[in-house]
């Protein structure tokens, strides 16, 4: 602390002299971690924004006042509304499979009359036994379905399972990526 000299009954001490910059001042910088917005972002953004009100799946006309005014109309054509016939649901079908080389044997048949539906299919299983499972259903008693199973006819010979042949030697790890 420095001391002025003034007179003896009013002395003081002198304010501080600033300290010398050592070095200019550092401008703020912008946050880092991609938090500064740019024109491109706001542009992204808002074509992101359209894409997402553009796939809107309900229409908003019956939500919402219409977006889109239209010109008046003048006359209005009146068109009429007819509702299409329901057909009257009926059919039926079959196919069957049987397939040597990969051992795939299946059939199915179905038939429909009005509400009423009514099926077979069948399939032999890996061990040679056949499922075949009957089924109907219907707006009363909804699905049902029964299943028989039948013993195998034959004994299948399982392929031999084959090991994978012991590693001797590990190949060298890249550590240069």
């Amino acid at each position: 602390m420095v001391l002025q000299h003034c007179s003896a009954a009013n002395w003081h001490p002198a304010p501080p002299a600033p300290p010398a910059p050592l070095a200019p001042p550092i401008p703020p910088t912008p946050p880092t971690g991609g938090t500064a917005a740019t024109p491109s972002f706001y542009f992204v953004a808002i074509a992101l924004l359209f894409a997402a009100a553009q796939a809107v799946p309900i229409e908003l006309g019956h939500y919402a006042p219409a977006l889109v005014h239209h010109a008046p109309v003048l006359s209005h054509a009146v068109h009429a509304v007819h509702a299409e016939p329901v057909a009257y649901p009926k059919y039926s079908f079959n196919y069957g499979i049987k397939d040597p080389h990969t051992g795939d044997i299946k059939s199915q048949a179905e038939e429909r009359d009005g509400d009423v539906v009514k099926g077979q299919y069948s399939l032999v299983e890996p061990d040679g036994s056949v499922r075949t499972v009957d089924y109907t259903a219907d707006d009363h008693k909804g699905f049902k379905a029964v299943v028989h199973k039948t013993a195998p006819t034959k004994i299948i010979a399982h392929a031999p399972v084959l090991h994978a042949a012991p590693v001797m030697a590990h190949a060298p790890l890249l550590h240069h990526y």
